[in-house]
């Protein structure tokens, strides 16, 4: 894998944000999930401003690595190289956002579900895709299944992963990280409760970190 999806697959967790007031919390956001041991952050589209929080983000850690999730336009994608964005997340497989990450030169990671998709991913050269809706969509079974024509993918399930089941993807060497929103739920932000996110990411990465003990068994 490149540089940056060997840094996602070592932190192995992906927190998908919506942030409602970038200007207010996107700094202290950036500094708990640090201090848990997840700098990274898919800071999505569904809330204005996500380039905005993006910026933030960086400059209140340098070692940050923020993207923009729930991108449908490339003018998306041109406001966050603008803010030092370092990848691109896509809800489903659009060939056209692909091209254009491409050829702008930022990773992108599509969402995809089916043989269709990763065929698209494939014939792109892409080497990390985001399986969604995840649990939604057939879960780990299908993951596994879809590794068997296509082994060449590591992949990032997002959409109803939580604490419970976060173990039981990450057992499995098919799962650069997955994608999630439980330790960083609109509540929590928005009631600035930084610790407990600080506190769900460390139990995070405590669960990744016993799961990939079964990779040596």
């Amino acid at each position: 894998m490149n540089e940056l999806n060997q840094k996602i697959s070592e932190i192995g967790i992906v927190p998908v944000i919506k942030l409602n007031h970038p200007q207010r919390d996107a700094a202290p956001l950036a500094r708990a999930l640090c201090a848990g041991g997840v700098p990274i952050a898919e800071v999505t589209f569904r809330a204005a401003g996500a380039d905005t929080a993006i910026r933030l983000m960086k400059e209140a850690c340098k070692e940050m690595i923020a993207g923009a999730g729930t991108v449908t336009t490339k003018e998306q994608i041109d406001a966050v190289l603008e803010a030092g964005g370092e990848f691109i997340v896509t809800p489903g497989y659009d060939q056209e956002l692909v091209d254009y990450a491409g050829k702008k030169k930022i990773s992108i990671f599509p969402g995809c579900s089916s043989p269709t998709d990763y065929h698209g991913a494939l014939k792109s050269g892409l080497e990390l895709i985001k399986f969604f809706p995840a649990e939604q969509s057939g879960g780990l079974d299908k993951i596994k299944a879809m590794s068997g024509p296509f082994p060449m993918f590591r992949v990032m399930p997002t959409g109803g992963i939580s604490l419970k089941n976060l173990g039981k993807y990450m057992e499995s060497q098919v799962i650069a990280a997955c994608g999630g929103s439980y330790m960083v739920t609109e509540e929590l932000i928005d009631g600035q409760e930084w610790e407990e996110i600080t506190k769900l990411c460390k139990k995070s990465r405590e669960i990744i970190k016993e799961a990939r003990k079964e990779w040596q068994k």
